[in-house]
Parts: structure tokens; sequence; C-alpha cells
């Protein structure tokens, strides 16, 4: 007959203690993630990780077990973050153009044209208006959220979550056909921002 191997009372109890601490640490934990995240569902992803790790660690060693869950928790949504800014970086390029140097050679600006052009192309046939507009804010030009968040008349969550998932979009397929004015519209709103004229970009986007 095989044998069962059953735990000691306690180890079940101090299971039980444990899932009771984590329980009661849960919405703190999911608020940590969420603020580094901007998005529910990526937060939800790093408590259930959180949640794995505290039942396989040694939790005898965990000296303040509130502590170690928020330090466990910070590190990986802060290392959650970190690998989506570089899928997005990777999948975007540095397609936003320096300021305009009129004493440059042509060939640059040609080149910074082209690859504007390219970028943008991409975001149009991937990205939805809105997470375009935050997206292009907020990496392009380091708009905080709350003023992104006031120009779209959306709240500063919902912001977040515009940046984060125009993000993964980026790195998918292109779903949608490009409307040629458009794209020229929102190249000439870039160009300009770059130069300092952010009114006409922000007027793009607000409408």
């Amino acid at each position: 007959m095989p044998t069962t191997i059953q735990s000691s009372p306690e180890a079940v109890r101090a299971l039980e203690d444990a899932t009771a601490e984590f329980v009661r640490l849960r919405p703190r934990l999911h608020g940590i993630a969420h603020r580094i995240l901007g998005c529910d569902a990526d937060a939800e992803d790093i408590v259930q990780d959180a949640w794995i790790r505290w039942q396989t660690c040694d939790r005898t060693q965990v000296r303040n077990s509130t502590a170690f869950l928020v330090t466990m928790t910070t590190r990986l949504a802060l290392n959650a973050a970190q690998s989506a800014r570089a899928r997005w970086e990777a999948s975007v390029g540095d397609w936003f153009p320096e300021p305009v140097d009129h004493n440059a050679d042509p060939s640059s600006e040609v080149e910074s044209y082209e690859a504007l052009e390219r970028g943008i192309h991409r975001l149009l046939e991937r990205v939805s208006a809105g997470e375009r507009a935050a997206f292009i804010l907020r990496q392009g030009f380091d708009y905080p959220y709350p003023a992104i968040a006031n120009l779209l008349g959306v709240s500063e969550v919902n912001t977040r979550q515009l940046v984060s998932r125009a993000g993964k979009r980026l790195a998918r397929t292109a779903s949608r056909s490009v409307d040629g004015g458009e794209q020229q519209r929102l190249i000439a709103a870039v160009r300009a921002a770059t130069r300092g004229e952010i009114g006409e970009l922000e007027q793009v986007f607000a409408a």
C-alpha cells in the first residue's frame, strides 16, 4: 500500500496561521503592487506570486511577517515594472525625436522623422486613442499621471492602466488599419511638442 504522508498538527497550525496573516495583509499588499504597476490585474498577479512564495518559504526564519510580506511584494512589483518597461522600450524603440537642431546634418533630421513616422504608425495600428494619448504623454514627454488624467478626463488610476495596456498592446500584432491623415496630424503635433510647442499635442488628445 502507498504510504500517506500526514502533516503534524504543529505544521497544520503553522500553515493556518500563515494563511490568516496573509489574508489580513492582502489588501495592503494589493495596494502596494497597484501603486507601482498601475493595473489591477497586474497587481493581483503579484499578490498571487507573493502568496505562493509565502507558502513555500522557511517561515521559521521570518521575524516580522508584515515587514517580510511588504518587502517581498514591493520587490516583486518593482521587478515586474522594470521588466514591463524593458519590453515597452524594445517594442517601441527610441522613436521620440530630439528637439530640432537647425545646424545639424539634414540627413539626421530625415532619419529622426522616419523613426517618428514608424513609431506613430505602430501606435495607431495597435493602440486605442486613449491609450495612445496617455502613453505618448507619459513615455515621450514625462507628463505626471495627474496631469494626463486631467487632460483626458479620467481618473489617475485609469490613466496608469491606459499606459500599462498601451505598452502591452505595442508588442502584439497590428489589429487595425491606419488613417494617413490622422497619422500626419499626430506626427506634426509630436514634432511641435519636441520643440516646446506642447499645446497642439494636448489639443489633439483632448479632442
